[in-house]
């Protein structure tokens, strides 16, 4: 088949290199121009042109697609049987709306349509998620299924964890749906939830919070820059942490500090595995709290 790849994202990086190891040869990669960063304005290429050099392979990058010219003349003359088109952060429009573009989307279509399925899917502590392959319409993730498959989420999965699962088993199924006659299901618009992107409000934890609230909070924003706490007037970026019951006290107290410290919440503990203080490299709880000294009883 000839087949095109659209995508700029992580998990569409993800999916690239997935679909790649099931065997599947693409005509054309595309990607968003890089970002770019810091002093001398450095070029930043996107996570999927990353990949597609480790893989040896070639891409072409592109401001708004429906507006270059060279790739819409493209798209008639080469006239590809599928294109994939996977995170890319932009909306598709004609010519190439109109060809049968599919998505890897990680959540069970129709529910957590937009752009942050997976974070949105752990913030509200389901215990479940899943992944679609579906057809692109113009309205946001509503086009119909081609296949889809939940999976039980771990207590200590994160997002990062979840998406490398996820994508997995979404190039599975759409390897093994393009080996056969494809059909697909209509979604049931009246079920549909959506997963808007995240807030910058969104990033701080409280020891205020409820436990599951805070822990729920560090594994959804994993990969997303990471949630922070605010101790001593100073940020600290919390990258894992861990439900501890069998604890109890005031929101704040130091609770534990055999190992890695296990700190009070509004109703139950908290055990900071991994944390990371303002310019300083990441560590586990144990060593962070043997630096600043915590004493079992402190306030933070």
């Amino acid at each position: 088949m000839n087949i095109w790849f659209i995508g700029t994202g992580n998990f569409a990086a993800l999916c690239l290199e997935g679909l790649t190891k099931r065997g599947l040869t693409f005509t054309r990669i595309i990607t968003g121009n890089p970002t770019r960063s810091g002093r001398n304005n450095r070029e930043n290429p996107s996570a999927v042109e990353l990949s597609a050099n480790r893989l040896g392979l070639k891409v072409t990058r592109t401001g708004k697609l429906s507006e270059n010219q060279e790739l819409v003349d493209a798209l008639s003359r080469e006239n590809p049987d599928v294109i994939f088109v996977i995170d890319f952060g932009q909306i598709i429009r004609e010519p190439f709306l109109s060809r049968m573009c599919l998505n890897i989307h990680p959540s069970l279509l129709p529910e957590y349509r937009g752009a942050a399925p997976i974070q949105r899917t752990l913030l509200d502590g389901k215990n479940s998620a899943g992944v679609t392959v579906f057809r692109l319409v113009q309205k946001m993730d509503a086009g119909e299924i081609l296949a889809q498959s939940e999976i039980d989420i771990d207590p200590s999965e994160n997002a990062s964890d979840l998406y490398s699962r996820l994508s997995e088993i979404g190039c599975r199924l759409a390897s093994e749906s393009l080996e056969n006659e494809m059909t697909f299901t209509p979604q049931n618009d009246s079920l549909a939830t959506y997963a808007p992107k995240l807030e910058k409000s969104e990033f701080e934890v409280s020891f205020r919070d409820s436990a599951v609230k805070f822990v729920n909070t560090v594994r959804a924003l994993d990969m997303s820059g990471g949630a922070y706490a605010v101790i001593s007037g100073k940020r600290v970026k919390i990258w894992r942490a861990s439900l501890r019951r069998d604890v109890s006290g005031e929101s704040g107290h130091v609770a534990n500090i055999e190992g890695n410290p296990v700190i009070m919440c509004s109703d139950s503990g908290v055990e900071l595995q991994e944390v990371q203080s303002e310019g300083k490299r990441k560590m586990t709880g144990r060593e962070w709290s043997a630096g600043l000294r915590l004493k079992e009883g402190a306030i933070l």
